[in-house]
C-alpha cells in the first residue's frame, strides 16, 4: 500500500510538473514575436521614416535638445534600452529571488512590454519621440521579464530534462515568431486590398504583436508557481542591496563559482558574435549582394521556420553526446555558414536562402542549449539574480559584434570583410568554452551532475 501511494505522489508530481512545462513554453510563444515582427522587421525602418519627417534640414532631429541623426535615432533607443534593462534586470532578480515571488513580477514586466508595443498603434506623422520611448519601455521590460522566465528552467525541470524542455521553449518560440509574421506580411504586402495604407498596415503589425505578448502571457501565468525561498526574511526587506549594488554583490558571488563564470564570459562571446550576424545579415544582403526587401523578409521567416527544426534537433543530439558538445559543434557549423557567406555571389537570392538556411539550423540550438547548459551551473536560491548575469551577457554586452563588423567596414570598405571578420567570436567562443570542466562546474555550484552533459 505504502509503495502505490509514493508511485502515486510520483505520477502526481511529475504530472504537475509537465503541465508547469507546458505553460513555461507559452511565454516564449507569447514574446517572440516582438522580436521578430517588431524589433527584427517592422519597427526599425518605420520609426526611422517617423523621424526623418521630423528631421530638421539638415537631417538632424532633437530629443531633449541634443542633435541627432534621424537615420540613427533607432539605434541609440535600442541602446538607451540595453542601459536601462541592465540597470533593473540585478535589481528585480534579487528581489524575486529573495521573496520566492518571482510571478507578480514576471506579470509586470509582460504586460508592461505588451502594453508599450500595443501603444506603438499610435506612432504616426512625425511622433519620434513617442516612438524612442516606446521602444525604450519594450525592449528593457521584454529583458526583464526574459530574466525571470529563464530563472525558472532549473525549477520545473529536474538535470536530465533541462536540454529537451529548453529547447521545445526556444522551438515554441520560434514557431510562434513564423506565423505571426506571416500574418504580418500578408497585411503588408496586401494593404491596399484591405483598403488601409502602408503606414497603417505597419502600425497594425506593431500593435497586433503586443495584443499577442498579452493575449498568450496569460497561460504561463496560470500555470507557472512561486515557490518558497529559503532567504531570511530580515534580508529580503534590506533596501542597501539595490540597483548597482545588487550587480556587485551578485559578481562577488559569481567569483565564488569561477567556472560558472567562466562559462558565461565564453557565452559572451560567442553569442555577441551570434546576436551581431542577426542584425547585420540584411544589411549584407541588401548593401553587399544587392538583394531586395521582399529576399530579406523572406529570409528572415525561413530563419524562424528552421530555427524550430533546428532547436528540436539539436536538443535530441544533446541527449545523445551532451550539451557542451552540441554547442562546440554548432560553433564549428557557424564558422563554416560565415565562410561560406563570405563567397556569396551578388544578386543570387536563392544562395541567400541557402546562408538563412545555415543559420536557422544553428540559431535556435545554439541559444537554448546554452540557456540549459547555464541552468546547471546557478547556485540553488539564486536562479533569478544569475540569469540577471546572463541576460546582460546576451543583451547587455551584444555591442562588440557590430562595432567589430562596423570598423572593419569603415577600414576596408567591404562588407564581406565585416562579415568574415565575426568568425573571430566564434573560434575564441569555442575555444573558451572547451576549456570549460562542466561536470565540476556543476558540482563546485552544488547541483546534481547529470549521466550525460
Amino acid at each position: 500500500m505504502g509503495t502505490d501511494t509514493v508511485r502515486t505522489d510520483a505520477a502526481d508530481e511529475a504530472a504537475d510538473r509537465r503541465r508547469e512545462q507546458r505553460g513555461w513554453y507559452f511565454y516564449d510563444w507569447a514574446c517572440s514575436v516582438y522580436s521578430t515582427s517588431v524589433l527584427t522587421v517592422f519597427l526599425g525602418p518605420y520609426l526611422t521614416s517617423v523621424a526623418e519627417k521630423a528631421a530638421d534640414a539638415e537631417g538632424f532631429v532633437h530629443p531633449l535638445g541634443i542633435p541627432v541623426r534621424a537615420g540613427s535615432f533607432f539605434a541609440y533607443s535600442v541602446s538607451l534600452s540595453v542601459i536601462v534593462a541592465v540597470v533593473v534586470m540585478p535589481l528585480v532578480g534579487a528581489a524575486a529571488d529573495r521573496t520566492g515571488r518571482k510571478k507578480p513580477l514576471l506579470a509586470a514586466a509582460a504586460y508592461l512590454g505588451a502594453t508599450a508595443t500595443l501603444a506603438m498603434f499610435f506612432l504616426d506623422g512625425d511622433r519620434y519621440l513617442l516612438g524612442g520611448l516606446l521602444l525604450i519601455v519594450a525592449n528593457a521590460a521584454q529583458s526583464v521579464a526574459m530574466m525571470l522566465y529563464n530563472s525558472y528552467l532549473p525549477q520545473i525541470a529536474p538535470p536530465e530534462e533541462r536540454d529537451a524542455v529548453s529547447s521545445r521553449g526556444w522551438a515554441f518560440g520560434y514557431a510562434s515568431g513564423s506565423l505571426m509574421l506571416i500574418l504580418n506580411l500578408v497585411l503588408y504586402l496586401a494593404h491596399d486590398s484591405f483598403g488601409v495604407s502602408e503606414s497603417m498596415a505597419v502600425r497594425i503589425c506593431l500593435a497586433s504583436a503586443g495584443l499577442w505578448w498579452g493575449g498568450f502571457a496569460l497561460i504561463p501565468l496560470r500555470r507557472l508557481r512561486d515557490r518558497r525561498t529559503t532567504t531570511d526574511d530580515r534580508a529580503a526587506k534590506k533596501p542597501s542591496a539595490m540597483g548597482f549594488r545588487q550587480l556587485a554583490a551578485t559578481v562577488r558571488d559569481m567569483r565564488r563559482h569561477p567556472l560558472t563564470l567562466a562559462f558565461l564570459l565564453a557565452y559572451l562571446v560567442y553569442n555577441d558574435g551570434i546576436q551581431t550576424v542577426i542584425s547585420q545579415a540584411s544589411i549584407y544582403g541588401s548593401e553587399e549582394l544587392g538583394l531586395g526587401q521582399s529576399t530579406l523578409i523572406g529570409a528572415v521567416l525561413l530563419v524562424q521556420v528552421l530555427a524550430v527544426v533546428g532547436a528540436l534537433t539539436m536538443g535530441r543530439l544533446a541527449r545523445t553526446y551532451g550539451a557542451k558538445r552540441t554547442i562546440l559543434g554548432s560553433l564549428i557549423a557557424w564558422t563554416v555558414t560565415l565562410a561560406a557567406g563570405y563567397f556569396l555571389p551578388a544578386g543570387a537570392p536563392v544562395w541567400f536562402f541557402v546562408l538563412a538556411a545555415g543559420i536557422g539550423l544553428v540559431l535556435g540550438g545554439s541559444q537554448a542549449l546554452s540557456r540549459s547548459l547555464f541552468s546547471h551551473l546557478v547556485p540553488p536560491g539564486k536562479e533569478a539574480e544569475y540569469f540577471s548575469a546572463y541576460e546582460m551577457s546576451d543583451r547587455g554586452m551584444s555591442w562588440l559584434g557590430p562595432l567589430l563588423f562596423g570598423l572593419t567596414y569603415q577600414l576596408t570598405g567591404s562588407y564581406r570583410d565585416a562579415i568574415i571578420s565575426l568568425v573571430a567570436f566564434f573560434v575564441i567562443g569555442f575555444a573558451l568554452l572547451a576549456r570549460v570542466p562542466v561536470r565540476r562546474a556543476i558540482s563546485d555550484a552544488g547541483n546534481p551532475v547529470p549521466t550525460r552533459i
